[in-house]
């Protein structure tokens, strides 16, 4: 995976991961996915799963710059850490429910947090899916599919 990194890091500026060119296209004309996660690494191999799966990804890796970036980018779906620098994930999803632009926009829960403490919380929340990390490629793209319809 990491012998596909440019030298460029992701930032905070919500950008899609910058790839070497013509191992994935810019652009795949899929469904965009906006993915909020502190954890640049996992950001890395998800931007390669979800655009290997013909979708468009873009990136937040903190609350702030995650209510920002789905407004300009009206992302079709969200993949979201509860666990994030500024704010937590449950904060995000209230204020994006209270914009609405942003009201129906499927959340899937990404987190390394227990399933048993915060699947419900989540749920009552307005997340569709409760995943846990680690997540394998079958797991996301399935509940993506799913959540997408």
């Amino acid at each position: 995976m990491l012998a596909f990194i440019d030298d460029e890091v992701l930032t905070d500026q919500c950008l899609p991961v910058r790839l070497k060119p013509n191992r994935f296209p810019t652009r795949t004309g899929g469904n965009k996915i906006l993915v909020i996660d502190d954890d640049q690494i996992l950001c890395l191999g998800i931007n390669a799963r979800l655009r290997a799966n013909h979708y468009d990804p873009c990136f937040a890796h903190n609350a702030k710059a995650a209510l920002s970036t789905a407004l300009t980018e009206m992302p079709d779906l969200i993949i979201l850490d509860i666990g994030l620098p500024d704010h937590d994930g449950y904060f995000v999803m209230q204020r994006l429910h209270a914009i609405p632009e942003l009201a129906d926009v499927p959340v899937i829960v990404l987190t390394g947090r227990s399933a048993f403490a915060h699947q419900k919380r989540c749920r009552d929340a307005g997340a569709k899916r409760f995943l846990e990390k680690p997540v394998t490629n079958l797991l996301l793209m399935t509940a993506i599919q799913q959540t997408l319809g």
